[in-house]
């Protein structure tokens, strides 16, 4: 690994987050300094320093992990896996008094299951401990000092250090954990999807626990997301981990917030329970100079009146449970209604699992971007919103 004193020495690195959201964190990094090696599926190759490691955990926000590959062989059975991993020297990486984790990812090999591999290499991992010292690192799967990823295709391992710790999605504001939000980094995705700059109204007129809008409130401010994160960072434990670097790169992050408010941003909900959590989220996150919240039927939503025509945005019910299939239709119809009538000038989009009931908004989605949440098949639909006469589309 680079020692400290080489701070500029570059090394590869990989950034993972979701299905669709790739080209967004693409120029997340590049726009943080990153060389992009390769866009492939829910990962992204790049080469940078230590700085970049560092400001793109604290920075990135579509990014669930940063690795660091630092070993990759060729294993043909359980013996050589376990003779390769034996070959690295891991009191480069792990301490004797640290705890450590490794998670598997396996495809296409030989070696059908992944915590079987996993198993494996921290047997490798420990033996190698044991002869050498007499005492070993424990495995701790919770909280580790030092996470391992392994990722295997074909028989091909890479192993990587995780420097991110907790998945860094989990931005620790969120308040509650009962109900079943939008994950932080794909609702920030949704939004760098929507082109919003952070200046333009962005409206939410069913917002839930206001994910959206928090999200929304990190861009416009300049507020690094990883500011919030809960525990040590994975880098943090590292054997060459520069706390001086770390320190100069949080104190940036801290004088790169903007104060003033840089866009009107307002949600709404039917639910007083949910705008009560989207309020205690939005203080915890300390953003409440940012966001205005409101109790109203999404039916009687309308743009504000003194406020140029930006963005809006929601994340409907897609209704998973049985015989909810009329009340979707009408509320999806319900949203077209809205949209056409207090909306005007607005670009709308709509983030839904149910693309049946989305027939019902009754408008010509000018833009369908695939998505999961989580592992529910969903779109990103864009509708534009002519001013004053609106232009007839054909029907579909």
């Amino acid at each position: 690994m680079p020692q400290p004193n080489r701070r500029s020495a570059p090394f590869y690195m990989t950034a993972t987050t979701q299905f669709g959201l790739e080209e967004v964190l693409a120029e997340e990094l590049r726009q943080l300094g990153a060389k992009i090696e390769k866009v492939g599926q829910r990962a992204i190759e790049f080469v940078g320093d230590t700085q970049l490691l560092y400001e793109a955990c604290l920075w990135c926000r579509t990014a669930m992990r940063i690795l660091r590959p630092f070993a990759g062989f060729y294993a043909r059975d359980e013996k050589a896996l376990y003779r390769e991993v034996g070959r690295i020297d891991w009191s480069k990486y792990i301490r004797q008094d640290q705890t450590f984790a490794i998670t598997a990812v396996v495809n296409k090999s030989t070696f059908d299951h992944s915590l079987f591999v996993a198993q494996l290499t921290k047997d490798a991992i420990v033996d190698q401990f044991r002869n050498r010292t007499g005492s070993r690192p424990s495995v701790d799967v919770k909280n580790p000092d030092i996470r391992l990823h392994l990722h295997m295709i074909e028989n091909d391992v890479v192993l990587s250090l995780d420097a991110s710790g907790e998945s860094l999605h989990k931005r620790g504001y969120r308040q509650q954990t009962n109900v079943a939000p939008l994950n932080e980094a794909l609702a920030a995705g949704l939004l760098l999807l929507a082109g919003w700059d952070g200046k333009k109204t962005l409206i939410d007129p069913m917002c839930g626990s206001g994910t959206l809008l928090t999200e929304a409130a990190l861009i416009a401010q300049r507020i690094a997301p990883g500011l919030y994160h809960q525990g040590k960072f994975g880098f943090e434990n590292w054997s060459d981990f520069d706390a001086a670097l770390w320190e100069s790169v949080q104190l940036d992050a801290r004088q790169a917030r903007i104060e003033e408010p840089q866009a009107y941003l307002a949600g709404s909900d039917l639910s007083r329970e949910f705008i009560a959590l989207a309020r205690e989220n939005v203080a915890a996150a300390d953003l409440e100079d940012y966001i205005r919240f409101g109790v109203r039927d999404v039916k009687e939503a309308k743009a504000p009146a003194r406020e140029e025509p930006g963005i809006v945005i929601m994340n409907p019910p897609y209704g998973e449970r049985i015989g909810e299939e009329a009340e979707m239709d009408a509320l999806y119809k319900t949203i077209g209604d809205t949209l056409k009538s207090g909306f005007q000038g607005y670009d709308a989009y709509i983030f839904t699992g149910n693309l049946e009931a989305a027939k019902r908004i009754g408008l010509k989605a000018s833009r369908r971007i695939p998505l999961y949440n989580g592992p529910i098949d969903c779109r990103l639909l864009k509708y534009e919103l002519y001013q004053g006469t609106r232009k007839v589309s054909k029907p579909e």
